[in-house]
């Protein structure tokens, strides 16, 4: 069997292979040992570079720049290499010492001092680092911008039709106008406070040994300063530095990322359903595409199948994000090992929203707005200006203001003609029962439009 996407048991390397390429490199396989050979060979280079380790000095520029080269690129064969290491040893990263000690014995003064791979470390070392550049890399690298896409065409549409008036439904009911940009703007503002918000989550990192208090460092050389060293380190690869662990990284900060993201997939879902509901009410059309086919049975359907897909892909991208963050933080004592699987299935709760984000873009693209139908809602619906004129009534100390536009209005139709029929009989000034008589539903939208520009 060969590695097509049909033989993938996974949609998002199969079905959806197309939908997560950015995410591959990241979060696959080859990823995860790419950011490992990174981390051992940097690690090296950085005890190279500390005077108190006498056995590292004065080394030649060519050995420092095998490191620099491991550190930048991993080849699939080298990778491959990695996986047959691994074979042997049954151990992911005694796989990559390994790997990283056979590519430094080409470089004859790394020869006598190939010990120095690996050195003082513990696998945790190294994998901690490893999740966290991919996860930044992935962050910053593919989400945000995808996020800032998504965000600047919604900005875009609520600009558009910052002016165009739509009926809202609270409880699924008629309620107060709005206009269609306003209603886009409000998921144009709250997605892009989340965005700041998963942007601004401190990705850390540490080196520090079996259990985090540098034990075997401090017996081999105890002259160096080793928590400012591999602060100094960490920071480097522009992490933070986290001073208090035990064997593990203690995925504080893996938890904020993930309930960061998943808060942010969760208003995309409510976007979804809005999107999904306006659609059913035709306030939306979707364009036709020439040769899709909407049902199997019913030719005429065109179903709203992409905001469908982005809700279910977020909604399970929400579920593993909130399953990795309660369950990363925690772990027995100084280190067991249940995080580690876990740990391999950050890049699928990914990929499900960045999928589903790409779905929500490819919605966005096929529907028009019909103007006709927003209007026609509004027309239908002269009951809901029972609002204003009660409010207006109240001003001017009419009694029993709500409960006589309750009696006028409350479970029935009333036309422009019956309510402005009532207006007039009002006792109201001049000047106030003209401005009710002139407004209609299409024009009571307060400060809808000002706000969906704004945004």
């Amino acid at each position: 069997m060969n590695n097509s996407p049909l033989n993938a048991i996974s949609p998002i390397d199969g079905r959806y292979a197309d939908k997560a390429a950015e995410l591959r490199p990241l979060f696959s396989e080859r990823g995860l040992i790419r950011q490992r050979v990174r981390v051992e060979a940097l690690w090296l280079k950085a005890l190279a570079a500390e005077p108190g380790i006498d056995e590292l000095r004065g080394l030649p520029a060519a050995a420092l720049t095998v490191l620099d080269a491991l550190a930048a690129e991993l080849t699939d064969a080298e990778a491959a290499e990695v996986k047959k290491l691994e074979r042997e040893t049954n151990h992911d990263v005694k796989a990559v010492e390994y790997f990283v000690k056979s590519r430094l014995d080409a470089v004859p003064a790394w020869r006598t001092r190939r010990e120095f791979v690996h050195f003082a470390c513990t696998s945790e070392d190294i994998n901690n680092l490893s999740y966290a550049l991919m996860l930044r890399e992935a962050r910053d690298q593919v989400l945000l911008p995808r996020l800032d896409t998504l965000i600047t065409r919604l900005r875009a549409l609520a600009h558009l039709h910052a002016a165009t008036p739509m009926m809202s439904r609270t409880h699924g009911q008629p309620a107060t106008p709005t206009t269609l940009g306003k209603e886009v703007a409000n998921f144009t503002y709250r997605l892009r406070e989340q965005r700041t918000r998963l942007a601004a989550v401190t990705i850390s990192g540490k080196i520090n040994g079996a259990v985090g208090n540098f034990n075997a460092h401090i017996v081999a050389y105890p002259q160096v300063d080793w928590p400012r060293l591999g602060q100094r380190f960490v920071e480097s690869l522009g992490l933070t530095w986290n001073p208090y662990t035990t064997q593990i990284e203690p995925h504080d900060w893996m938890a904020e990322y993930f309930d960061a993201l998943a808060r942010l997939n969760t208003v995309l879902v409510a976007l979804c359903r809005d999107m999904w509901g306006y659609i059913s009410l035709g306030y939306f059309r979707q364009r036709v595409v020439a040769g899709e086919t909407g049902s199997s049975t019913m030719p005429h359907k065109v179903n709203p199948i992409d905001f469908e897909n982005g809700e279910g892909n977020l909604t399970l991208s929400i579920s593993m994000l909130r399953y990795l963050a309660d369950k990363l933080p925690v772990s027995r004592w100084q280190r067991d090992l249940t995080d580690s699987t876990v740990l391999r299935n950050v890049g699928v709760a990914v990929s499900h929203a960045l999928i589903a984000w790409r779905s929500i873009e490819r919605g966005l693209e096929r529907v028009d707005v019909d103007a006709n139908r927003l209007a026609e809602d509004l027309d239908s619906n002269w009951e809901l200006l029972a609002e204003p004129i009660q409010t207006v009534m109240r001003r001017y100390g009419v009694e029993n203001a709500y409960e006589q536009l309750k009696s006028l209005t409350r479970g029935q139709r009333v036309d422009a003609a019956s309510l402005r029929q009532f207006v007039s009989g009002l006792a109201l000034p001049e000047s106030a029962k003209q401005a009710l008589l002139e407004l209609s539903p299409a024009r009571y939208v307060g400060y809808a439009e000002e706000l969906a520009r704004k945004v």
